[in-house]
């Protein structure tokens, strides 16, 4: 399945592509209401590019079409990301911990000047093999997505004006 994304942030695009490259930011992301505490497992950085691994937890609710083919308890993954910050983009795939033979997603990121501060377009790609279920389950996934993207925004927001609790 492809989709698509879109944040808006009041800052500028180079600040918010920085923030998304900083350990720190995660760190920040507080009372999520379908993942955990993002965990970093890696921090790379080389000039403008960066390099993070930082695993995922899920910590919502499933639908029962999910529930047939997923356990939630399973639901992890690492997400690689590369963060070319002279370009302002980010390339990203997730890679699960569990359910890696049926469960496939890369996309990326491009931050964006705006009039009102920058705007975050993403776009992926996104595969779960399940008979029957499969496109409902991928319909699911990218529906929680966006709703984590929401929740994200203002923590994004909170830690770029230095107010986050981190």
């Amino acid at each position: 399945m492809r989709f698509t994304t879109e944040q808006r942030y009041p800052n500028e695009p180079d600040a918010v592509a920085a923030a998304y490259a900083q350990p720190a930011l995660y760190g920040s992301f507080h009372g999520l209401t379908k993942l955990t505490q993002p965990e970093v497992l890696e921090h790379e950085a080389d000039g403008d590019r960066v390099v993070l691994h930082i695993r995922y937890r899920f910590a919502g609710h499933l639908s029962p079409a999910a529930q047939a083919v997923l356990d939630p308890a399973r639901l992890s993954w690492v997400e690689q990301s590369v963060h070319r910050l002279d370009e302002r983009t980010t390339s990203f795939t997730m890679v699960p911990d569990h359910y890696g033979d049926r469960f496939s997603c890369t996309g990326g990121y491009r931050f964006e000047a705006t009039s009102g501060g920058t705007v975050r377009r993403g776009e992926g790609d996104l595969t779960v093999r399940a008979l029957l279920v499969g496109r409902a389950v991928e319909g699911a996934i990218v529906s929680g997505l966006r709703e984590h993207l929401e929740e994200e925004t203002p923590l994004v927001v909170d830690y770029l004006s230095g107010s986050s609790s981190a």
